[in-house]
């Protein structure tokens, strides 16, 4: 007995021996090769970790349709992904997305526009993206170095850009041919322009300007510009351009139209615009020309894929006065706890040539440039013509790209268009408005500038 247990102990001691060594060996690792299977696992769990990222946009019912599509598409293919989506409208769109920001419950992603990108950069609303840059998380490495940095405010990126675009002139040639009205060219003047439209209303009984001058500064923008000067100082302090005569001149022109019936009333527009863009009255034959971005024509295509693209009017000084913008931004709210994931959404949406397949360039002529190639070959008439404008403005009537609007530019606009108002129901005449509008411009140039 005493024998048979000392051999098996010695047999079970050689044999414990025995797998030592091929432990230390590398042979047999049993407990290292399940801690790191744990290890994988839990870094697998935490690499698909359920998040709901919140998403807002601004657009027609076309971009709603195929932006939830998109994020379906997203959700397919990264499973833990799901989307809370508020799509809007145009109008009202900032003034909800200021009162969120006040209440600091932005949505993660937010579409951007240059009008309003340092006034949310200055209060700290959306978060910087290089970092996510750095990280190699956002790719822009495809995108023009000059077009990225149209999303950088004070050095930091804010917005990443989605898609490039000019200011134009859209127009129904049915219209213009029923008025017997000769279509716009390259070197009409805004004399040609005013006298077309005055003449589209008296021979058919449609606006000829069937558009609006109350919701945003671009018009402003582009007129001030042909004067060689800028609507904000360098500084965004206070306005840029010193001659008052200069918007005298073009509320006289925004009072003739009116007057003429020739361009909506705002009341008119008001009711207009809860439309749809779709349903504008260039687009629907009841209108003759508008002021847009060159993506107007690829929004309302399938509406009426027979819209123009014109350069807008020209002062008689043969300065340069379009610029090339940025389409839109995304933006990641400072106050989102799910950044990284937003900012992969985003690098998919501005890379991704499927995804992109699927925009088809509603927003805009894409900005990296793989995808804008990959889009050739599918392009519809809509979508040439814009390629075709974006490429005669750059080569031919683009001067140089304006700094994003500086803070307090929604207040600008509204004391714009209040002064508008007050001269078209002839309550003040331009002079005193031009002078009203620079004083309370200046004032809130001034005080968001301090703060």
């Amino acid at each position: 007995m005493k024998k048979g247990t000392v051999f098996i102990l010695s047999v079970m001691l050689v044999f414990s021996l025995i797998l030592a060594g091929c432990s230390q060996n590398g042979n047999v690792k049993a407990e290292p090769t399940q801690a790191a299977s744990v290890n994988e696992q839990k870094e697998s769990e935490s690499s698909v970790k359920p998040v709901t990222l919140s998403i807002t946009w601004w657009g027609s019912q076309t971009r709603h349709d195929y932006t939830a599509k998109l994020l379906e598409m997203y959700s397919e293919k990264y499973p833990h992904i799901t989307f809370d989506a508020t799509p809007s409208g145009w109008d009202g769109y900032f003034e909800k997305l200021a009162a969120q920001a006040a209440g600091n419950i932005m949505p993660d992603i937010v579409q951007m526009d240059n009008l309003y990108i340092a006034t949310y950069t200055k209060n700290n609303s959306i978060s910087d993206l290089y970092p996510f840059v750095s990280d190699k998380i956002l790719d822009l490495s495809d995108v023009p170095e000059s077009i990225v940095k149209t999303g950088e405010i004070d050095g930091k990126l804010t917005g990443a850009v989605l898609s490039v675009t000019a200011l134009t002139v859209p127009y129904n040639p049915d219209v213009f041919a029923e008025a017997g009205v000769p279509e716009p060219t390259s070197d009409w003047t805004w004399e040609d322009f005013e006298e077309a439209m005055i003449t589209i209303k008296e021979k058919t009984g449609k606006y000829g300007y069937a558009s609006d001058v109350w919701t945003d500064t671009n018009l402003l923008t582009y007129w001030i510009r042909q004067h060689g000067a800028s609507l904000y100082s360098a500084d965004g302090t206070k306005l840029g351009y010193e001659d008052d005569q200069i918007f005298v001149d073009f509320l006289n022109m925004i009072y003739r139209l009116t007057k003429a019936g020739a361009m909506p009333t705002n009341d008119e527009w008001l009711q207009i615009a809860t439309t749809g863009k779709e349903a504008r009255p260039v687009v629907t034959g009841d209108g003759g020309a508008m002021f847009e971005w060159a993506n107007f024509g690829v929004i309302v295509e399938a509406v009426n894929p027979n819209i123009k693209l014109a350069v807008p009017p020209y002062a008689d000084n043969g300065t340069k006065a379009l610029w090339i913008k940025p389409g839109m931004f995304f933006s990641i709210a400072e106050s989102s706890s799910n950044k990284e994931e937003a900012a992969r959404f985003i690098n998919w949406f501005i890379n991704d040539i499927d995804a992109n397949k699927v925009i088809n360039a509603e927003r805009g002529i894409p900005v990296a440039n793989k995808v804008k190639e990959a889009l050739k070959p599918q392009l519809t008439k809509q979508q040439q013509a814009m390629f075709d404008y974006l490429d005669l403005v750059a080569n031919e009537h683009a001067g140089p790209v304006s700094p994003p609007e500086p803070p307090g530019t929604a207040e600008v606009t509204k004391a714009m268009a209040d002064q508008i108002n007050l001269v078209l129901y002839d309550k003040k005449t331009p002079e005193q408005a031009a002078v009203d509008f620079r004083k309370a411009a200046n004032e809130i140039l001034a005080r968001n500038a301090q703060n």
